[in-house]
């Protein structure tokens, strides 16, 4: 009798995944609200680019996509470990940032790895870093700064919102490439370097275009370039550090999407080309310009060959830098 009732449930568990792979293929998919946990907390790029995403899934697709913010771990890693755990039915996403690309040279182990628990949807979209001084310091260009920091290796000090962080990355990718030593001052949150750059206690931030805007049009900090391969909308008349100095710069912050491994083919598909329609309509492009973002929408194929990439060169900045956080 129990090895029938074991028979009898393990046939229905068989015929439940049948269904759902069968409702795919169909298009049936989705038949219920679907969780879009996103690896921040509430505000913020991620954020934002998740509610813009999940508002257009749920018109476009019938269901709703709720998004639940779990910011806390440490540069998403609880929000990546939650889903990368779940069920891989497509009821559960994942929006992370650029530090995930960054996580697996930080930290000796994750609870989850990237390429084997994760599949990857779509990169989002991409925003670049400014590179800003203090007006005090004899600097307007690229090689003004190289030139200023090798001649006083160690005295220039350059601000971030931390260890790990965005902006701290792109100072020892800086210092990688243009082989100078300027120091780190991590502070409690991008707020407070910017404080201290405009009072002159520290000299350099690789900051958010939206954060020093305002103060840079005012005359209180001088931009001296962008981070990205291409020009910014918000700063059109900066060049990019690529370009005035150290070719191939490139650093910012980014959004993309991921399921679990082991999700449904057709809904992998399904969920790129939703998105990758949603990131390129005009209102949205619109938004994402006030942010000094770029909107991306590229295959899944695609986002795992960059992804890997930024990996693997985020992992020299570390490893050079001697960056740690455990």
């Amino acid at each position: 009798m129990a090895v029938r009732i074991a028979v009898t449930l393990a046939a229905l568990v068989i015929c439940a995944n049948v269904a759902m792979a069968a409702d795919s293929r169909t298009g049936a998919y989705p038949t219920r609200p679907v969780r879009f946990i996103v690896a921040q907390s509430a505000g913020g790029n991620a954020d934002f680019v998740a509610r813009m995403v999940t508002a257009e899934l749920s018109k476009q697709l019938g269901q709703q996509f709720v998004v639940d913010n779990r910011g806390g771990g440490g540069g998403g890693v609880l929000a990546a470990e939650l889903v990368a755990r779940a069920t891989p039915d497509g009821y559960t996403m994942l929006l992370v940032g650029s530090s995930f690309g960054v996580n697996p040279s930080l930290y000796k182990k994750l609870p989850y790895d990237s390429e084997r628990d994760l599949a990857p949807i779509t990169l989002a979209s991409t925003a670049s870093q400014i590179l800003v001084v203090n007006p005090s310091l004899p600097v307007n260009t690229v090689q003004d700064l190289i030139k200023l920091a090798q001649a006083k290796p160690g005295e220039l000090n350059f601000g971030s919102s931390g260890n790990g962080g965005g902006p701290h990355l792109a100072g020892e990718l800086f210092n990688l490439m243009a082989k100078t030593r300027m120091t780190h001052v991590p502070y409690k949150g991008a707020s407070g370097s910017i404080l201290d750059l405009l009072s002159g206690r520290i000299q350099v931030v690789f900051a958010t275009m939206p954060s020093v805007m305002p103060h840079t049009r005012a005359g209180k900090l001088r931009g001296v370039a962008v981070t990205s391969l291409e020009r910014s909308q918000l700063f059109p008349d900066l060049p990019t550090i690529s370009e005035t100095g150290l070719k191939g710069f490139q650093s910012g912050t980014w959004q993309g999407i991921f399921v679990p491994r082991g999700t449904p083919e057709p809904v992998i598909r399904l969920l790129n080309r939703e998105i990758v329609a949603i990131v390129k309509l005009p209102e949205v492009r619109k938004r994402f310009d006030s942010e000094g973002g770029v909107p991306v929408g590229n295959s899944p194929q695609e986002f795992a060959v960059w992804l890997k990439a930024e990996i693997a060169k985020w992992a020299k900045v570390v490893k050079a830098a001697n960056i740690t956080l455990e």
